[in-house]
């Protein structure tokens, strides 16, 4: 009788791995790497997107702008998330990739709360990025050294700075950072520090500048008198198909453009009263 049980049991157990593996194998999946400015609105989305579609998984991953844009071109991955058109990469096939602008977002310099200053001019914050001005007093702050602290190579965020700030010239050599959350950490940790991070990451634990007495807001954004933004672009390669076209369309949905997107710091790409294309000239 325990025998025939244990043979009974056996082959119920075995017909329910077979199951699950049936599911699993059936599972469909998307990734997307890059921006890690962009990284909070898609996992955010993402997490939305799987609650109704079992077995559909979105994995989300950072690395910076750059990385997304290779690892999309190259087939690596499904989507790439960029801070900036793909145009603007080097060793980029802009003419393989399909852009979808699903948000924009603006950046702000972020400095330490006891540094004293809480606005420059637009060559003042040049000139720290180069090296010109090491010391807060010079600008009316402490007698502090500067500490500047640059996002990695391969940045949007990075690209966006010292497009709209140092006029595409170098920032000078300094510690870099890959993680948005990271900058802002080291510059609240840091006496006299300076960075720079999208508009979604900040936090009370660090102060924004206004640059020539422009405060860093949406509003200032949306009709360019705040220069230093970007569009958030979510790049496939070909058009997309399947599981990724869908995650897309979710992505660009009214439901989420007209709220999450403004909930989680970004802007809306319907409410910018310009558009800039790739070379960063206003569209007309």
């Amino acid at each position: 009788m325990k025998k025939k049980l244990m043979i009974l049991l056996t082959i119920a157990f075995t017909m329910i791995l077979s199951g699950c593996s049936k599911w699993i194998d059936q599972g469909e999946s998307v990734t997307a790497v890059g921006s890690s400015a962009l990284q909070p609105l898609v996992e955010t989305v993402a997490e939305e997107f799987q609650q109704d579609r079992p077995g559909q998984f979105v994995n989300v991953q950072g690395g910076g702008s750059g990385t997304g844009l290779s690892q999309v071109q190259s087939g690596a991955v499904d989507i790439g998330n960029s801070d900036m058109f793909a145009e603007e990469k080097d060793g980029i096939d802009a003419s393989q990739l399909v852009d979808h602008r699903v948000a924009v977002i603006g950046i702000t310099p972020i400095i330490n709360k006891e540094v004293g200053v809480k606005n420059l001019s637009k060559d003042e914050l040049k000139q720290i990025f180069l090296g010109e001005i090491t010391n807060w007093k010079e600008l009316g702050g402490k007698n502090q050294d500067i500490v500047i602290l640059n996002r990695a190579s391969g940045s949007g965020t990075r690209d966006t700075f010292e497009k709209w700030i140092l006029d595409d010239e170098n920032a000078v050599s300094a510690q870099e950072q890959d993680s948005s959350g990271m900058v802002r950490q080291i510059v609240s940790d840091t006496p006299g520090a300076i960075s720079y991070i999208a508009f979604s990451y900040v936090t009370n634990d660090v102060d924004t500048l206004s640059i020539d007495n422009v405060e860093p807001t949406d509003e200032n954004v949306t009709t360019n008198d705040w220069p230093i933004w970007s569009y958030e672009h979510m790049y496939t390669n070909g058009e997309p198909k399947g599981l990724t076209k869908e995650f897309l369309d979710y992505t660009l949905s009214e439901e989420i453009q007209k709220n999450l997107v403004g909930e989680l710091g970004y802007i809306p790409v319907s409410q910018m009263e310009v558009e800039r294309d790739a070379n960063g000239d206003i569209v007309e």
